[in-house]
């Protein structure tokens, strides 16, 4: 099934409909008795909606951003090793991680060649990302990033640019060759016996250059807009704190509790289905109540920053866990 088949049978997650258009209200900045209830999830949604859905510019401070093909070399990389950061208990996050590979690059030109990334060990990989302590599953991330230069030197000459012209303009294309290519990228699971994919560091890919090129030259997609959210674990915090996610009472005192949900388990597969499936529920609620034409990943970027700011003080829940390699 899709996102939304597993929604509809879901018994561990749910959405609610109408916390949905009270958060959709707030993003579009509308003026409605809804988004001014003295309800706690109404505040956070109001709170999470003033700033709208405006692509942000590409935080170069974090970033490495050239104009060009090394530009997505470093996105690739910094991509497939963009997951899992939760069991190092806040000294490796996503920031980390993206700013340390800039700073690798931007002294060593040559260091996310295909050759040396097919090469590398796990000496290598903590010096690539800035060293100090190793990043959690530093193992399965040295078998990802090898995978990543293995393939673009059989495929692609060595070159994520070229792997990115080779989808002719389309996202959906990339997603295709970003999964058939890299066995690493390849989010699924089985749910009630049925597949389901997720695909969210592979979208996240195509994303991560569109919006460094701000949808031009190599970031240029005329469909962009059929990527869904990136099904991960900070985005579901702050749709349960605007009360668009409700959790039964028994995985809710497992996730406050700190207890690991097992990758592929009925429940973490129904809190990443709700994800995707409430946020193009905003979407939809976006442009048809509000005349707000947003893409489901520039809603994802704005609800992840939101959490990210609200983790950083204190106030969200605490994120489901998971062991994986797909975010």
């Amino acid at each position: 099934p899709q996102p939304a088949g597993i929604v509809s049978s879901a018994t561990h997650c749910s959405i609610d409909e109408s916390a949905v258009a009270v958060l959709a209200a707030s993003i579009a900045g509308a003026s409605s008795s809804t988004t001014t209830s003295s309800s706690p999830e109404s505040a956070a949604a109001a709170e999470v909606g003033q700033r709208g859905t405006a692509m942000p510019e590409w935080d170069t401070e974090t970033h490495f951003f050239d104009g060009g093909e090394d530009t997505v070399q470093y996105l690739l990389v910094l991509d497939a090793l963009n997951f899992c950061f939760w069991p190092s208990e806040g000294s490796w996050e996503y920031e980390r991680l993206a700013t340390g590979l800039k700073k690798s690059l931007i002294a060593d030109p040559d260091c996310l060649s295909a050759s040396r990334l097919a090469a590398l060990d796990d000496a290598s990989l903590c010096s690539l990302v800035g060293g100090g302590d190793p990043l959690p599953l530093s193992t399965e991330r040295v078998r990802l990033v090898k995978e990543v230069g293995e393939v673009l030197m059989d495929k692609y000459d060595g070159k994520a640019a070229e792997l990115v012209r080779a989808a002719e303009g389309s996202a959906e294309k990339l997603v295709s060759l970003v999964c058939e290519g890299f066995a690493g990228f390849r989010d699924h699971a089985v749910y009630k016996g049925s597949q389901v994919f997720f695909y969210k560091r592979a979208q996240i890919f195509v994303a991560d250059v569109w919006g460094a090129f701000r949808g031009e030259s190599l970031g240029k997609f005329r469909d962009i807009a059929s990527l869904t959210m990136f099904a991960d674990y900070r985005v579901p915090q702050i749709l349960q704190t605007c009360g668009v996610m409700v959790y039964s009472e028994s995985l809710q005192q497992r996730i406050a509790d700190g207890v690991p949900l097992t990758a592929g388990s009925e429940e973490e597969c129904e809190i990443r289905a709700c994800t995707v499936q409430a946020v193009e529920m905003i979407k939809q609620a976006l442009k048809g109540d509000h005349g707000v034409d947003a893409h489901s990943v520039q809603i994802d970027w704005y609800l992840w920053e939101e959490g990210e700011k609200k983790a950083a003080s204190g106030l969200l829940p605490p994120h489901h866990r998971t062991l994986t390699v797909y975010y």
